[in-house]
C-alpha cells in the first residue's frame, strides 16, 4: 500500500470520527423527543453522581437549576450539585459545596430534605478538619453546624449519623487543647498544663481520651503537693476505664497519694492549694553580738544624810 493511500485512509477515518462526535448528544444536551427535560437532566445527573463522575453530574444538575426554575426537581438538583462538589475531594469543591447547601437552606427552608442540607453543610467543614496540632477553625465551624442540626431537626433520621460525626469533631477539638497541656506538662510548667487539662474536662467531659487527661492532671497536682485534688481523678481513671495504658501507672500513683494523705499532719491537708504554694515561716537564730546591750537603769538620787546633835548632859 502506497504512502498516498495510507494518508488518504487516515484523513477519511478522522473525518468519520469527527462526524460521529458531532452527531452524538453532548453532555447536558437534551435529546430530541424528551417530553420532561428537567426529569431527564435529573436522572442523568443522578446516574453520573452514582458513577462518581462528579464533573458530568455537575453539568446536568447545573443546567436543570439554571434553565428550569419552576421545576419540582430544582431543589433536588441543588442538593445534587452540593454533593458533586463535596465529593470531588478538592478544597475548591468543598467551598462550592458549602455555598450550594447554604443557598438551598435559604431558598427551601421548609423542604423535606432541609435536614440533609444542614448535615451536608456541616460535612463541608468536617472534611476540612486538620490534625490536632493545627488551627481548629474548620473543626469549630463543623461543630457549630452540627449543633444547629440538633436544634432544628431533633427528630431527623440523620441524627445518629450527625452525633457520630459531632463526637469525632469534638474529640479533635479536645485533642488539640490536650496536646498544648501535655507540652506544658512535659516542660514542667504545671500551671499551664493544669489549665489546659481542666479546660478539656470542663468543655468536653465525654472526651474519648480523657484517661490521659485524668492521669497527667493528677500527676501535675502531685508535683505541686496538691494530693487531695489528685486522688478523685485517679479514682475516676480506674472507675471509667477497663482498658487504658494509664491504668497501671494510675494505680501506682493512687497508692502513693493515699499514703501521703494518710501521713500528713492533721489540720494541714497536703493537697490544699495553700500548703502547695505557701512558704513556711522560718525563725533565724540571732547571734549574741547582734543584740544591742540593754540600757542601764537610771540611778536613783541618794537620800540626804541628817546629822543628829547629841543631847546636852
Amino acid at each position: 500500500m502506497s504512502r498516498g493511500m495510507i494518508r488518504t485512509r487516515m484523513v477519511v477515518l478522522a473525518l468519520m470520527m469527527a462526524a460521529a462526535a458531532a452527531c452524538a448528544p453532548k453532555r447536558g444536551n437534551i435529546p430530541t423527543g424528551v417530553t420532561e427535560p428537567d426529569k431527564y437532566l435529573w436522572e442523568q445527573g443522578k446516574k453520573s453522581l452514582d458513577d462518581r463522575k462528579w464533573f458530568t453530574a455537575r453539568e446536568y444538575f447545573q443546567q436543570l437549576v439554571d434553565n428550569y426554575p419552576q421545576s419540582p426537581l430544582r431543589a433536588d438538583a441543588k442538593l445534587g450539585l452540593g454533593d458533586a462538589y463535596l465529593s470531588d475531594g478538592t478544597t475548591e469543591g468543598k467551598l462550592r459545596a458549602e455555598r450550594e447547601f447554604q443557598e438551598f437552606l435559604s431558598f427551601f427552608p421548609t423542604h423535606q430534605r432541609a435536614d440533609y442540607a444542614q448535615y451536608k453543610l456541616g460535612m463541608t467543614h468536617f472534611d476540612q478538619m486538620p490534625k490536632a496540632e493545627r488551627d481548629q477553625t474548620e473543626t469549630k465551624a463543623a461543630l457549630d453546624q452540627f449543633q444547629a442540626f440538633r436544634e432544628r431537626y431533633p427528630n431527623s433520621q440523620l441524627l445518629p449519623e450527625v452525633r457520630e460525626k459531632e463526637r469525632v469533631a469534638r474529640d479533635r477539638m479536645s485533642e488539640s487543647i490536650y496536646k498544648v497541656g501535655y507540652f506544658y506538662h512535659k516542660a514542667r510548667w504545671y500551671p499551664g498544663g493544669i489549665s489546659r487539662f481542666r479546660q478539656v474536662l470542663q468543655e468536653d467531659p465525654q472526651f474519648t481520651n480523657r484517661d490521659a487527661v485524668y492521669f497527667y492532671l493528677a500527676e501535675a497536682y502531685v508535683a505541686l503537693k496538691r494530693e487531695a485534688e489528685a486522688l478523685p481523678l485517679l479514682e475516676k481513671l480506674g472507675a471509667e476505664f477497663e482498658q487504658s495504658e494509664f491504668l497501671a501507672k494510675g494505680s501506682t500513683l493512687r497508692e502513693q497519694v493515699k499514703s501521703t494523705l494518710a501521713n500528713q499532719t492533721p489540720g494541714a491537708p497536703a493537697g490544699s492549694p495553700e500548703t502547695a504554694t505557701e512558704k513556711p515561716t522560718t525563725t533565724l537564730p540571732v547571734a549574741p553580738s547582734d543584740v544591742a546591750p540593754a540600757a542601764p537603769a537610771p540611778a536613783q538620787p541618794a537620800s540626804p544624810v541628817v546629822k543628829v546633835k547629841p543631847p546636852t548632859p
